[in-house]
């Protein structure tokens, strides 16, 4: 994980442009010297969404919301911490600078690595469009039913199979050899990556060009049928969702998103406008994948996969990843020899309207496509399909999906209740950490604690003051036990007191040490409850004056039990012990106007 210098993060602040972050993402109108618009974060007819002019914060005086850009991308888009403040630096061409020591990544910077992914991007464009490989290249897109539009809006292309074609238009526009090797698009021995293959642009999820998928259209041409850009500082296999950037805010509106196996796939749902469909990269949609589309805050999964073995096997793996976190799965039932690409091709997109409105659930789908390698005629076949079903079952994590899954798989299979133990408390899940060798984890419970506070109070204190107001009354920097969470504390309390900035960027620049911006992005990792924001916030306080009222009454027992003190010093022990033990703290939440 990355931190950032100072310096680079102070010109970051100044170049940020607040109106042109949010423009593309909200509708702001100006009213004098403000912007106003429709609040992302809550139902309203009339805008109460501001932002002063010149001002790098905006504020919803109907919802209380209240943030700067990182907070905006954080919120709104969804993402990290870094994430937003290299999607920031992107935009405004700020090169951030890495301070972590070992793990800063050597080579070309990020933006540099874009800049030429996008060029050579267009460069497969023209390719295609415009020269005579290009023209058999077209033909072969347009007997699949892919036309003119739709290259376009998507940005196929053709990597020539002419050598140093593509080396020379680089070279041109000034794109250098190092730059291209490590954005993936030239090997170590100096050869194109790419070579007579249609291209398929990979983006983030902000839409940057990253990588490029590579399908051959000819069989002469060496090689599987799709290559993709090998792993590069931008381009992460198993983190990449194909397709996300055409469809993220449709996925975070309507909590719901939909899974397939293939990049053509993926473009042709999107284009017949089931714009909330994604794709992982290769055959492999792997836990990352899964955590990506969960912290977008989906609620239900379509899985569209291939109608082959290989398909619903996949379906299987890929369903399991989302049951085992409460998130409901359905699967479309495509016919064998059938992909979602051939489908909306020869039926149209009504016709996949009606074949999803037919998905089933995903523990009618195991079932089924279980019993077809197990004769379950017999005793024994019925006994281990049941089984097998009801140990995959007791993975999940949440106890009432296990529980409901167990009794539906009991109607299922016409198999008593009482012989799943369904009505027995689940038993306990022990989550081990993969680690180099066999150890055990520790939760640290007071990072954890020191977490939830520091989090409520950065993301709402500047819009409910009252919260900054009980942290001064209660808190001083002995009720922190880690020296990143005292630190952020006593920062950003000193720049509510000063009047000076509040916002994550400001705050990220005051922190000195790597260590203390990683534990920050921590910090800011999970969402909050806007609605339920003081009752956690004060109850999170209480929590932290119990804990130090606790500390402080062992830490006198161990003086008393030392042996180290006299009779007068344990006398004296004693009678604090019994003071404080009687004075349980409880929170401040109003000051009397006398005191």
């Amino acid at each position: 994980m990355p931190s950032f210098s100072r310096a680079s993060l102070e010109l970051l602040r100044s170049r940020v442009d607040l109106v042109e972050v949010l423009s593309p993402h909200i509708k702001l109108q100006k009213a004098g010297a403000a912007y106003k618009a429709l609040c992302p974060f809550h139902e309203e007819k009339s805008p109460s969404f501001v932002i002063q002019r010149g001002d790098s914060h905006y504020h919803c005086f109907g919802c209380g919301a209240h943030g700067d850009a990182i907070q905006f991308l954080m919120t709104h888009m969804r993402m990290s911490f870094f994430e937003a403040v290299e999607t920031l630096a992107e935009k405004f061409h700020v090169h951030l600078e890495e301070t972590q020591g070992e793990s800063v990544s050597k080579g070309p910077p990020k933006a540099m690595l874009k800049e030429a992914l996008e060029r050579a991007c267009r460069f497969y464009q023209f390719a295609l469009l415009h020269t005579m490989e290009g023209r058999i290249a077209l033909d072969y897109l347009y007997h699949r039913g892919i036309d003119l539009d739709f290259i376009k809006t998507f940005q196929l292309g053709l990597a020539p199979k002419q050598p140093q074609v593509f080396m020379k238009a680089m070279k041109e526009q000034k794109v250098f050899e190092d730059v291209l090797e490590a954005a993936g698009l030239l090997s170590s021995n100096k050869w194109e990556f790419f070579s007579d293959r249609i291209t398929i642009p990979i983006r983030d999820a902000t839409g940057a060009v990253i990588g490029f998928s590579a399908r051959k259209f000819k069989t002469d041409t060496f090689g599987g049928k799709y290559i993709n850009t090998p792993e590069t500082t931008l381009f992460k296999k198993s983190k990449v969702l194909f397709g996300l950037s055409y469809c993220r805010k449709r996925i975070m509106k309507e909590r719901k998103a939909m899974i397939v196996e293939g990049q053509i796939d993926a473009l042709r749902l999107i284009y017949s406008g089931f714009n909330w469909t994604v794709a992982g990269q290769g055959t492999a949609f792997g836990e990352e994948h899964a955590k990506e589309l969960i912290q977008l805050g989906v609620h239900q999964v379509y899985l569209a996969l291939d109608g082959d073995t290989a398909g619903r096997e996949a379906a299987v793996k890929i369903g399991h990843l989302f049951q085992k976190e409460g998130i409901e799965v359905l699967v479309v039932p495509l016919p064998e020899k059938c992909d979602p690409d051939l489908m909306l091709q020869e039926k149209g997109p009504e016709e996949w309207q009606k074949l999803m409105e037919t998905s089933g659930d995903y523990l009618s789908f195991l079932v089924e496509h279980l019993s077809r390698s197990i004769n379950v005629q017999s005793p024994a076949g019925k006994n281990e399909l049941v089984q097998t079903i009801a140990k995959r079952i007791r993975e999940w994590d949440h106890p009432l999906m296990v529980h409901e899954s167990l009794r539906k798989l009991a109607r299922l299979t016409q198999t008593p209740e009482m012989l799943l133990s369904v009505h027995e408390g689940p038993a306990p899940q022990v989550h081990i950490k993969r680690q180099a060798s066999v150890t055990f984890t520790d939760i640290d419970p007071d990072r954890i604690l020191e977490a939830d506070l520091l989090r409520w109070l950065i993301l709402m204190g500047p819009g409910m003051p009252q919260l900054i107001q009980i942290a001064e009354w209660n808190l001083q920097s002995k009720h922190f036990r880690h020296p990143s969470s005292r630190g952020l504390y006593e920062k950003y309390l000193a720049a509510t007191k000063n009047g000076q900035p509040c916002d994550l960027l400001s705050l990220a620049i005051d922190l000195e040490q790597p260590e203390q911006q990683i534990f920050m992005a921590e910090v800011l990792q999970k969402k909050v409850n806007r609605e339920k924001a003081y009752e956690c916030f004060v109850e999170t306080v209480q929590r932290m004056l119990e804990r130090q009222w606790m500390y402080e009454r062992e830490e006198i027992k161990l003086k008393i039990y030392s042996g180290k003190c006299s009779e007068d010093e344990v006398l004296d022990l004693a009678r604090k012990f019994d003071i404080i033990k009687k004075e349980r703290p409880q929170v401040v939440t109003k000051k009397d106007e006398n005191s």
